[in-house]
Protein backbone atom coordinates (compact mmCIF):
# COMPACT_ATOMS: atom_id res chain seq x y z
CA UNK A 1 0.00 0.00 0.00
CA UNK A 2 3.12 2.26 -0.09
CA UNK A 3 5.45 3.34 -2.41
CA UNK A 4 8.00 5.90 -2.80
CA UNK A 5 7.73 7.97 -5.76
CA UNK A 6 9.63 11.94 -7.11
CA UNK A 7 8.30 14.63 -9.05
CA UNK A 8 11.67 16.07 -11.15
CA UNK A 9 12.38 20.03 -11.84
CA UNK A 10 14.29 20.75 -14.47
CA UNK A 11 15.21 24.14 -15.86
CA UNK A 12 14.60 23.28 -19.48
CA UNK A 13 15.80 24.92 -22.54
CA UNK A 14 16.50 24.70 -26.34
CA UNK A 15 18.82 21.99 -26.90
CA UNK A 16 16.79 18.74 -26.63
CA UNK A 17 19.76 16.63 -26.35
CA UNK A 18 21.15 18.78 -22.80
CA UNK A 19 17.73 18.68 -21.79
CA UNK A 20 17.56 15.27 -22.10
CA UNK A 21 20.76 14.46 -20.14
CA UNK A 22 19.60 16.37 -17.26
CA UNK A 23 16.34 13.88 -17.14
CA UNK A 24 18.30 11.18 -17.63
CA UNK A 25 20.54 12.34 -14.71
CA UNK A 26 17.67 13.15 -12.37
CA UNK A 27 15.44 9.56 -13.44
CA UNK A 28 19.30 7.62 -12.30
CA UNK A 29 18.66 9.61 -8.77
CA UNK A 30 15.37 8.92 -8.11
CA UNK A 31 15.64 5.25 -9.01
CA UNK A 32 19.02 5.09 -7.11
CA UNK A 33 16.94 6.59 -4.34
CA UNK A 34 14.29 3.83 -4.10
CA UNK A 35 11.72 5.57 -5.70
CA UNK A 36 9.40 3.34 -7.85
CA UNK A 37 8.08 6.60 -10.13
CA UNK A 38 9.17 9.56 -11.73
CA UNK A 39 7.27 12.50 -12.98
CA UNK A 40 9.47 15.06 -15.08
CA UNK A 41 7.98 18.70 -15.85
CA UNK A 42 6.13 19.40 -18.97
CA UNK A 43 8.42 20.48 -22.00
CA UNK A 44 11.05 18.37 -20.66
CA UNK A 45 12.14 17.44 -23.44
CA UNK A 46 12.10 21.01 -25.28
CA UNK A 47 11.34 24.85 -24.02
CA UNK A 48 10.89 26.27 -27.02
CA UNK A 49 7.50 27.03 -28.75
CA UNK A 50 9.23 27.74 -32.00
CA UNK A 51 10.44 24.49 -33.04
CA UNK A 52 8.20 22.25 -31.00
CA UNK A 53 6.16 21.20 -34.41
CA UNK A 54 9.88 20.68 -36.14
CA UNK A 55 11.03 18.44 -33.27
CA UNK A 56 8.06 16.82 -32.79
CA UNK A 57 8.16 15.52 -36.38
CA UNK A 58 11.69 14.67 -36.19
CA UNK A 59 13.26 11.06 -36.15
CA UNK A 60 15.47 13.02 -33.09
CA UNK A 61 12.11 13.08 -31.51
CA UNK A 62 11.37 9.37 -31.85
CA UNK A 63 14.89 8.18 -30.85
CA UNK A 64 14.47 9.93 -27.65
CA UNK A 65 11.01 8.26 -26.58
CA UNK A 66 13.48 5.06 -27.28
CA UNK A 67 15.83 6.53 -25.14
CA UNK A 68 13.67 6.89 -22.28
CA UNK A 69 11.44 3.72 -22.76
CA UNK A 70 15.39 1.61 -22.88
CA UNK A 71 16.20 3.51 -19.68
CA UNK A 72 12.73 2.73 -17.83
CA UNK A 73 13.94 -0.54 -18.42
CA UNK A 74 17.20 -0.66 -17.68
CA UNK A 75 16.14 0.81 -14.11
CA UNK A 76 13.12 -1.57 -13.48
CA UNK A 77 11.33 2.33 -13.07
CA UNK A 78 8.42 4.37 -13.88
CA UNK A 79 8.52 7.30 -15.77
CA UNK A 80 5.90 9.85 -16.82
CA UNK A 81 7.12 12.20 -19.34
CA UNK A 82 5.57 15.50 -18.44
CA UNK A 83 5.09 16.52 -22.17
CA UNK A 84 6.15 15.19 -25.85
CA UNK A 85 5.03 17.02 -28.55
CA UNK A 86 3.81 14.49 -30.74
CA UNK A 87 2.19 16.14 -34.30
CA UNK A 88 -1.14 16.24 -34.49
CA UNK A 89 -3.65 16.56 -37.96
CA UNK A 90 -3.69 19.88 -39.04
CA UNK A 91 -0.29 20.59 -38.68
CA UNK A 92 0.48 21.59 -34.68
CA UNK A 93 1.61 19.05 -32.15
CA UNK A 94 0.06 17.83 -29.05
CA UNK A 95 1.31 18.27 -25.82
CA UNK A 96 1.29 14.44 -24.51
CA UNK A 97 1.91 13.07 -21.34
CA UNK A 98 2.67 9.39 -21.39
CA UNK A 99 3.23 7.14 -18.87
CA UNK A 100 6.30 4.79 -19.36
CA UNK A 101 6.38 1.25 -17.29
CA UNK A 102 9.12 -0.55 -15.58
CA UNK A 103 9.10 -3.28 -18.73
CA UNK A 104 9.83 0.59 -21.36
CA UNK A 105 6.23 0.09 -22.23
CA UNK A 106 3.65 2.99 -22.92
CA UNK A 107 1.13 2.00 -21.17
CA UNK A 108 -0.80 5.22 -21.10
CA UNK A 109 -1.02 8.56 -22.58
CA UNK A 110 -2.91 12.09 -22.22
CA UNK A 111 -3.12 15.26 -25.01
CA UNK A 112 -3.43 18.91 -23.19
CA UNK A 113 -6.84 19.88 -22.68
CA UNK A 114 -7.06 23.62 -21.79
CA UNK A 115 -4.32 25.20 -23.92
CA UNK A 116 -2.58 28.50 -21.96
CA UNK A 117 -3.99 31.37 -24.07
CA UNK A 118 -3.54 34.18 -21.88
CA UNK A 119 -2.56 37.63 -20.80
CA UNK A 120 0.16 37.51 -17.82
CA UNK A 121 1.93 40.58 -16.41
CA UNK A 122 5.50 39.47 -17.05
CA UNK A 123 8.06 40.28 -19.32
CA UNK A 124 6.56 38.00 -22.18
CA UNK A 125 3.55 39.59 -21.88
CA UNK A 126 1.21 37.20 -23.41
CA UNK A 127 0.78 33.42 -24.18
CA UNK A 128 -0.79 31.84 -27.34
CA UNK A 129 0.03 27.92 -26.74
CA UNK A 130 -2.62 27.07 -29.39
CA UNK A 131 -0.59 28.60 -32.23
CA UNK A 132 1.45 25.78 -31.60
CA UNK A 133 -0.50 22.87 -30.00
CA UNK A 134 -3.98 21.19 -30.63
CA UNK A 135 -5.95 20.34 -27.69
CA UNK A 136 -6.33 16.95 -26.46
CA UNK A 137 -10.08 16.19 -25.99
CA UNK A 138 -9.87 12.57 -23.76
CA UNK A 139 -9.20 11.89 -20.41
CA UNK A 140 -6.65 9.13 -19.19
CA UNK A 141 -6.24 7.18 -16.27
CA UNK A 142 -3.32 4.71 -15.86
CA UNK A 143 -3.25 1.98 -13.44
CA UNK A 144 0.26 1.27 -11.95
CA UNK A 145 1.54 -1.08 -9.17
CA UNK A 146 1.09 2.26 -7.00
CA UNK A 147 -2.16 3.29 -7.91
CA UNK A 148 -4.06 4.52 -10.41
CA UNK A 149 -2.71 7.89 -11.98
CA UNK A 150 -5.13 10.61 -13.30
CA UNK A 151 -3.26 12.66 -16.16
CA UNK A 152 -3.23 16.58 -16.51
CA UNK A 153 -1.09 19.02 -17.57
CA UNK A 154 -0.08 22.32 -16.33
CA UNK A 155 -2.74 24.97 -17.33
CA UNK A 156 -5.47 21.84 -16.80
CA UNK A 157 -4.90 22.45 -12.80
CA UNK A 158 -7.51 25.87 -13.55
CA UNK A 159 -10.07 23.30 -14.55
CA UNK A 160 -11.58 21.61 -11.66
CA UNK A 161 -13.90 19.38 -13.59
CA UNK A 162 -11.22 17.87 -15.12
CA UNK A 163 -10.08 16.40 -11.92
CA UNK A 164 -13.34 15.32 -10.72
CA UNK A 165 -13.78 13.41 -13.84
CA UNK A 166 -10.22 12.10 -12.90
CA UNK A 167 -11.70 10.41 -9.73
CA UNK A 168 -14.63 9.42 -11.09
CA UNK A 169 -12.52 7.44 -13.01
CA UNK A 170 -11.08 6.04 -9.87
CA UNK A 171 -7.69 8.21 -9.94
CA UNK A 172 -5.75 8.19 -6.56
CA UNK A 173 -2.88 9.75 -7.92
CA UNK A 174 -3.00 12.72 -9.87
CA UNK A 175 -0.27 14.22 -12.12
CA UNK A 176 0.37 17.81 -12.83
CA UNK A 177 3.34 18.12 -15.48
CA UNK A 178 3.73 21.78 -15.91
CA UNK A 179 5.67 24.85 -16.98
CA UNK A 180 3.68 27.57 -14.59
CA UNK A 181 4.99 30.86 -15.23
CA UNK A 182 6.57 32.64 -12.05
CA UNK A 183 4.21 35.31 -12.23
CA UNK A 184 1.11 33.32 -11.82
CA UNK A 185 2.86 30.68 -9.96
CA UNK A 186 3.61 32.86 -7.01
CA UNK A 187 -0.06 33.64 -6.89
CA UNK A 188 -1.57 30.31 -7.55
CA UNK A 189 0.69 27.19 -8.07
CA UNK A 190 0.17 26.08 -4.38
CA UNK A 191 -3.39 26.95 -3.61
CA UNK A 192 -4.35 25.08 -6.98
CA UNK A 193 -2.04 22.16 -6.22
CA UNK A 194 -3.89 21.33 -3.04
CA UNK A 195 -7.39 22.10 -3.86
CA UNK A 196 -7.44 19.48 -6.72
CA UNK A 197 -5.93 17.39 -3.98
CA UNK A 198 -8.24 18.18 -1.12
CA UNK A 199 -11.38 18.24 -3.75
CA UNK A 200 -10.57 14.82 -5.11
CA UNK A 201 -9.17 13.45 -2.17
CA UNK A 202 -6.01 12.02 -4.22
CA UNK A 203 -2.58 12.46 -4.03
CA UNK A 204 -1.26 15.67 -6.45
CA UNK A 205 2.27 15.68 -7.95
CA UNK A 206 3.19 18.88 -9.23
CA UNK A 207 6.33 19.13 -11.41
CA UNK A 208 7.36 22.26 -12.33
CA UNK A 209 10.02 24.07 -14.72
CA UNK A 210 11.58 26.38 -12.78
CA UNK A 211 14.30 29.31 -13.83
CA UNK A 212 14.66 31.41 -17.14
CA UNK A 213 14.44 29.89 -20.47
CA UNK A 214 14.76 32.37 -22.97
CA UNK A 215 12.64 34.75 -24.65
CA UNK A 216 11.12 36.35 -21.26
CA UNK A 217 10.32 32.93 -20.18
CA UNK A 218 10.54 32.71 -16.05
CA UNK A 219 8.79 29.70 -14.24
CA UNK A 220 7.95 29.58 -10.59
CA UNK A 221 9.67 25.56 -9.43
CA UNK A 222 8.39 24.87 -6.05
CA UNK A 223 7.93 20.91 -7.42
CA UNK A 224 5.61 19.55 -4.52
CA UNK A 225 3.53 16.42 -3.64
CA UNK A 226 0.49 16.86 -1.71
CA UNK A 227 -1.44 14.47 0.25
CA UNK A 228 -4.87 13.48 -0.19
CA UNK A 229 -6.03 15.51 3.12
CA UNK A 230 -4.03 18.57 1.24
CA UNK A 231 -1.04 18.19 3.10
CA UNK A 232 2.45 19.56 1.21
CA UNK A 233 4.74 16.19 1.84
CA UNK A 234 7.34 17.13 0.01
CA UNK A 235 8.86 19.95 -1.87
CA UNK A 236 11.67 22.39 -3.63
CA UNK A 237 12.39 25.14 -4.12
CA UNK A 238 14.22 27.66 -6.89
CA UNK A 239 16.44 25.10 -7.49
CA UNK A 240 16.75 21.91 -10.07
CA UNK A 241 16.33 18.92 -8.35
CA UNK A 242 13.85 15.60 -7.11
CA UNK A 243 11.47 15.68 -4.18
CA UNK A 244 10.31 12.16 -2.82
CA UNK A 245 7.48 11.33 -0.82
CA UNK A 246 5.83 8.11 0.24
CA UNK A 247 2.03 7.19 -1.14
CA UNK A 248 0.06 5.78 1.11
CA UNK A 249 -3.23 4.42 -0.22
CA UNK A 250 -4.51 3.37 3.08
CA UNK A 251 -4.00 6.55 4.04
CA UNK A 252 -6.21 8.02 1.10
CA UNK A 253 -9.15 5.22 1.59
CA UNK A 254 -8.79 6.09 5.07
CA UNK A 255 -9.70 10.05 4.18
CA UNK A 256 -12.02 8.94 1.60
CA UNK A 257 -14.47 6.69 3.52
CA UNK A 258 -14.36 9.12 6.88
CA UNK A 259 -15.63 11.73 4.34
CA UNK A 260 -17.35 10.25 1.36
CA UNK A 261 -17.51 13.46 -0.94
CA UNK A 262 -17.94 11.43 -3.95
CA UNK A 263 -21.22 9.81 -2.56
CA UNK A 264 -21.95 12.87 -1.23
CA UNK A 265 -22.02 15.08 -4.37
CA UNK A 266 -25.78 16.50 -5.98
Amino acid sequence: MKSLIAVAQLCSGTSPEKNLAKAISLIEHSASSGASLTLLPENFILFDSLNLIKFGQSDEARIYLEQLSNLALTLKHWIVLGSFPVPSNDGRVYSRSMVISEQGEIVGAYDKRHLFDVIVDDAKGSYLESKFIAPGDALSVVDTPIGRLGLSICYDLRFPNHYQALRDLGAEIITVPSAFTAVTGEAHWELLLRARAVETQSYVLGANQVGEHGAGRFTYGHSMIVDPWGRVVASLKSEMGVAFAEVDLSLLNKVRSEMPLLAQRR
